[in-house]
């Protein structure tokens, strides 16, 4: 099992500075997931919606839309300056609240929601069973799981391709273990299974969509993923040789998809139906 203090300490230090950095580039690559998301949950009015994950809130601000006055949408994440962000932008809304929450611990009422989601959220959890059983608890006995995580790397050549043209100049990251929290986590569909099922779900069930991410132009391509993803240690502890021949070939992987409307690659994701 990964350390869950060094997960959350990521997320409130680099990794959740990294993301608010870059969060207008993350979200406008992940705006048609959003929606896709968004119609497969398919939030009713008056329901309640936990949204794990919530990072800067827009999948929470959209399930508050379809919930209506009578609804409520909890947003919980474990990373406090991404939450600052998602506080500022929606705060406001009456029907929404959001928690600094390690969904594997955290005290969420039990049997009050009717929907568990999240999109990118779950991949992240150092015990996957403890954190999928909490929020089961927190699930009414007739609610229902649909959340999104990104299918194996190797399917995702937006993050995992221009990272292996570095890795010719600069020392690769040990691999992870299988099932070390990380964005590819929970691409195959066995340990998924496994792990919801050890949790108490069932009627699990996988759709396959694929879709595109737009990274924008080279430059912000290359800015954003040689800061965040595979290769920013490696780049970042590589002498600055090495690291000009390694960003070198991740722009040349960039300009190879770069289309009229930006830097275009295939995105592979899941969407996880299950209910308690």
């Amino acid at each position: 099992m990964a350390h869950a203090h060094e997960e959350e300490r990521y997320w409130n230090e680099e990794g959740g500075n990294n993301w608010v950095r870059y969060i207008d580039r993350v979200e406008r690559m992940l705006d048609g997931m959003t929606a896709i998301l968004a119609d497969a949950v398919a939030a009713k009015p008056g329901e309640r919606i936990l949204d794990v994950g919530c990072g800067g809130g827009p999948t929470t601000a959209g399930y508050a839309e379809a919930v209506g006055a009578t609804g409520h949408v909890l947003g919980a994440d474990i990373s406090e300056p991404i939450l600052e962000l998602a506080r500022s932008r929606y705060g406001d809304i009456n029907n929404i609240e959001f928690v600094t929450a390690d969904a594997g611990s955290y005290a969420f009422e039990p049997a009050s929601f009717d929907v568990f989601t999240s999109r990118f959220g779950v991949m992240f959890f150092p015990d996957p069973v403890a954190a999928f059983s909490n929020i089961r608890k927190a699930l009414k006995p007739d609610g229902r799981v649909c959340f999104m995580c990104w299918r194996p790397i190797k399917e995702n050549p937006w993050m995992g391709e221009a990272a292996q043209a570095a890795f010719e100049f600069v020392t690769p990251p040990e691999k992870p273990e299988p099932g070390a929290p990380g964005p590819f986590s929970l691409g195959e569909t066995a340990r998924t299974q496994e792990l919801l099922s050890a949790a108490g779900f069932r009627d699990i069930e996988f759709v396959k969509i694929d879709d595109q991410a737009n990274l924008g132009t080279v430059e912000h391509a290359l800015e954003w993923l040689s800061n965040m993803g595979p290769a920013a240690k490696p780049l970042q502890e590589a002498d600055e040789a090495s690291r000009n021949k390694a960003m070198a070939a991740m722009r040349q992987v960039f300009e190879q998809k770069l289309t009229g409307e930006g830097v275009i690659f295939p995105a592979a994701t899941w969407i996880v139906n299950a209910r308690p």
